[in-house]
């Protein structure tokens, strides 16, 4: 039973073990092998070659981090709906209802978020 399951996980704590030493190694070979002569000119700030006017954090109006939550919710949406179709014949009528009931919310909250004027941009 322990040697099943040994060799069932093998293969996923290799990858681990390989993203592990490469999170590792990159940064260290990047630093150890990477240029170490700065000069004024590599370390000021680079904008389209021009002068940099202002500072460089102002701060963004809200409707760009709304648009963000907004596109991150889409992308959940999507992560959800594709294995439910993958697995849409096991699940039956239970996983249809399951599924439309989780759809009227979204649709719901998209219909609020239109409504609200979110994703107007003017």
């Amino acid at each position: 039973m322990d040697n099943q399951l040994l060799i069932t996980y093998l293969p996923i704590a290799v990858l681990l073990g390989i993203a592990l030493f490469l999170a590792v190694l990159l940064p260290v070979l990047s630093l150890s092998l990477g240029p170490k002569r700065p000069t004024f000119r590599k370390l000021s700030p680079y904008e389209s070659g021009m002068t940099p006017i202002g500072e460089a954090q102002r701060r963004l109006p809200v409707k760009f981090y709304r648009i963000a939550v907004l596109f991150i919710l889409f992308d959940v949406d999507i992560i959800l709906l594709v294995p439910w179709a993958v697995s849409f014949r096991r699940l039956g009528l239970y996983g249809l209802a399951a599924m439309l009931v989780f759809m009227f919310i979204f649709i719901l909250g998209d219909a609020w978020v239109w409504k609200k004027g979110v994703l107007e941009w003017d």
